[in-house]
């Protein structure tokens, strides 16, 4: 009977271990917005992606009816570059800011306004795509 009660329990703590950690990623994005550009061309975007999973994954690219392309950005001394992609670390986040990395949406169809909303869809390595409705913001809007 004892050694019925240790088997249980044993197989119960294994089965509970694999579970716990599937080596996945599980991605959500929020505090997303877009400041109203100055001109109609190109206009920045913003956002947090967490990741509460197991396993890193990698954002690839952003689509958006708004714009004719979406690229990443990166900021370094004070100067911006497009990136292939960024990471989005296992139990971390992916924060995309201003003068940090960041979206700029180029070849606007046209000049989005405050109170707008814009439709973003992330495409990961990884995970499924999602789909972000963000809010257009006054043009001087920050988080702070």
């Amino acid at each position: 009977m004892r050694r019925t009660a240790l088997a249980v329990t044993a197989a119960l703590l294994a089965l509970t271990g694999c579970s716990a950690g599937d080596g996945e990623p599980r991605l959500t994005a929020q505090n997303a917005y877009i400041p109203e550009p100055i001109t109609g061309d190109m206009a920045g975007g913003f956002l947090v992606i967490e990741n509460t999973g197991d396993a890193d994954d990698t954002l690839t690219s952003v689509h958006s009816d708004l714009a004719e392309t979406v690229e990443m950005h990166e900021t370094v001394d004070n100067a911006m570059r497009p990136v292939d992609s960024f990471t989005v670390p296992a139990g971390g986040t992916l924060s995309l800011s201003r003068g940090g990395s960041h979206l700029m949406l180029l070849g606007l169809t046209h000049k989005p306004v405050e109170g707008e909303q814009v439709e973003l869809e992330l495409r990961f390595e990884k995970s499924a795509p999602i789909t972000v409705d963000v809010p257009v913001r006054a043009t001087t809007y920050t988080e702070e």
